[in-house]
């Protein structure tokens, strides 16, 4: 079954990601982590559907999305960037993603945080508390940190933000690697989660896997909007 959804709003979150928010029309339920199928109610772009993981909870009253703008790609997420209140968007049934398994690290390269926003809100919302989780996020510069100020402010969430394109930042300065995953992860006291690029999601798999993290233990999200 296919929901036309209607722009409410519409604002820049970073220089080139953006927060929008939809009606949300009854019987669209997404938990979570789950990911919708979404494409512009438009001439030409009908069929160009692309996943993207919504990052407002069940209670909330409206669909939100936070999707950064690829203008170098093929055109969806840059015509996403120039949608106004009013226009429409249409997506599928939501389907399957990464859920909440339990307490961990939340380990992100750039817009792949996405998924792990809506989990780490509902997790809080329903424990009041974010003890024992820790994001490890990784992005190009300082500007580029999605949500930062929310990350920072969410109650027993512990924040590790790196960048790799400055050297000079308030924040580390550093490439997550076995290293960096050696110091901050303890193998066997709790679930890993990744969501980044291909490249990113694998090199940091198996750096998991190396310093004894289980198989198991390892969640992650098979694509990156």
């Amino acid at each position: 079954m296919s929901y036309a959804l209607t722009l409410q709003s519409i604002e820049p979150v970073t220089p080139d990601v953006f927060k929008l928010r939809f009606d949300k029309p009854a019987g669209l339920g997404v938990q979570p982590g789950q990911a919708v199928d979404l494409a512009i109610d438009k001439d030409d772009w009908r069929e160009e559907k692309r996943p993207f993981t919504p990052t407002s909870l069940p209670s909330d009253g409206y669909l939100e999305f936070t999707i950064k703008s690829y203008p170098e790609h093929d055109g969806v997420t840059e015509q996403i960037a120039k949608l106004q209140p009013g226009d429409r968007v249409l997506v599928d049934e939501p389907w399957g993603a990464i859920e909440d398994e339990g307490k961990g690290w939340f380990i992100a390269g750039g817009a792949g945080v996405t998924p792990m926003i809506a989990i780490l809100r509902k997790r809080l919302e329903d424990k009041g508390t974010l003890e024992g989780c820790e994001l490890i996020f990784s992005n190009s510069t300082e500007e580029d940190i999605i949500y930062r100020d929310e990350f920072e402010r969410m109650e027993g969430l512990k924040t590790y933000f790196t960048v790799t394109d400055e050297k000079k930042a308030d924040v580390h300065t550093r490439k997550i690697d076995k290293a960096l995953l050696k110091e901050r992860i303890e193998p066997g006291k709790g679930k890993c989660y990744i969501c980044g690029p291909d490249g990113m999601v694998e090199d940091i798999a198996d750096a998991l896997k190396d310093i004894g993290v289980a198989e198991d233990d390892i969640i992650i999200e098979e694509f990156f909007d």
